[in-house]
């Protein structure tokens, strides 16, 4: 008896073992707000930084598409097969739903077949350029914790540049530009993020990797959130307590990774090729079968938890504080300015409490 029940806790030990072998050592305690803690005065609250668990973003973007009425299928028309660019006798009609490529399918459920995604027109109207821009848009300030990861079926454009909002979309700044020659697209030199290094990790980049044409396995382009974490917190992310330092005391750092729009540009389709075959126009087009972003609410360090409220994400704040961003303190509470939480000093950090203002007290 005694052995097998050794073996059932050692089972379980590797079990966890395992698992905890996939997350950092040092992640701070940012999963609660306050405690309750014995002192000679008796129980007393004890307040710390805390701040939302990750999740899956794109369960709460609206998408909107500019030109409007890019999306295929109105009118029907056709178009090259992804594999074979020759082949062109597939159909885009938006009056029927299989043979309807409309913007949501660009994120369902993946891991359906057929596959399903959404698709621009064709490049019917060459030499003219065919631009599409892609807003992703939360309502709601958040921060990015995992590479943005977009996967197209028609081949990865020649030309695309991802941006950035940190207002709502009122003004955008370059995330990455991809191109198949950066020198002649954006007139940059190519780099990857294995370039750049703690003090260029804010560096704009123009990344040749993710821009092959028509190849069956090139379908996926990354912006490498996670590899900028790695320049402070190691290869693995194991010493997470090094990048939380850095991000509460570089402010430029931290909102490098937060943003409340996505657009993508794309402009300049898959052609596998140097010169657009002007008798094949039905070859060239954007289809994009999923986008993943991951992040959290940014909610400055007061609330652990973010919720859904007439489609919009709202923090629910702790601290004395109130806002969607938990951004200001509440009523009778101003009894000094508001500040952020803050992750220093590791692990539980600092709350910055919104405390009574002089006038409340008593009342």
């Amino acid at each position: 008896m005694y052995l097998s029940r050794f073996l059932s806790l050692h089972a379980l030990w590797v079990t966890v073992s395992s698992v905890m072998q996939h997350y950092p050592s040092v992640w701070g305690h940012y999963d609660v707000c306050k405690t309750q803690i014995y002192t000679e005065e008796g129980k007393v609250w004890d307040y710390m930084a805390c701040q939302p668990e990750a999740r899956d973003m794109i369960k709460y973007v609206k998408v909107t598409l500019d030109p409007p009425d890019i999306t295929c299928g109105d009118p029907p028309e056709t178009f090259c097969a992804m594999g074979n660019p020759y082949m062109c006798n597939n159909e885009c009609d938006a009056s029927t739903q299989e043979l309807a490529h409309p913007p949501e399918l660009m994120f369902d459920l993946e891991g359906r077949h057929p596959s399903t995604f959404w698709q621009s027109t064709t490049w019917k109207d060459y030499p003219k350029p065919l631009h599409v821009n892609i807003t992703l848009s939360w309502n709601k300030t958040i921060e990015l914790t995992d590479n943005i990861v977009i996967t197209f079926e028609s081949g990865r454009p020649d030309q695309m540049i991802l941006e950035k909002s940190l207002d709502y979309g009122r003004t955008w700044q370059p995330y990455q530009y991809y191109a198949t020659d950066c020198l002649d697209a954006f007139h940059m030199d190519p780099k990857s993020v294995r370039d750049l290094s703690q003090h260029t990790v804010l560096e704009i980049i123009c990344t040749e990797e993710y821009s092959t044409g028509y190849m069956t396995n090139s379908k996926i382009i990354h912006f490498e959130i996670k590899d900028r974490f790695a320049f402070f917190a190691g290869p693995r992310l194991h010493n997470m307590a090094s990048l939380y330092g850095q991000l509460d005391t570089t402010k430029k750092l931290r909102d490098f990774f937060t943003i409340t729009d996505l657009r993508i540009r794309l402009l300049r389709p898959a052609t596998g090729e140097i010169y657009v075959d002007e008798q094949h126009l039905a070859r060239y087009f954007y289809a994009i079968s999923d986008i993943r972003v991951y992040g959290r609410c940014k909610c400055n360090l007061h609330a652990t938890g973010c919720k859904e409220e007439n489609r919009r994400l709202l923090c629910e704040c702790e601290h004395n504080t109130t806002g969607p961003d938990c951004g200001k303190c509440k009523k009778n509470y101003q009894g000094r300015p508001w500040s952020p939480g803050s992750y220093l000093p590791i692990p539980k950090g600092t709350a910055n409490i919104c405390i009574p203002s002089i006038s409340s007290i008593g009342s």
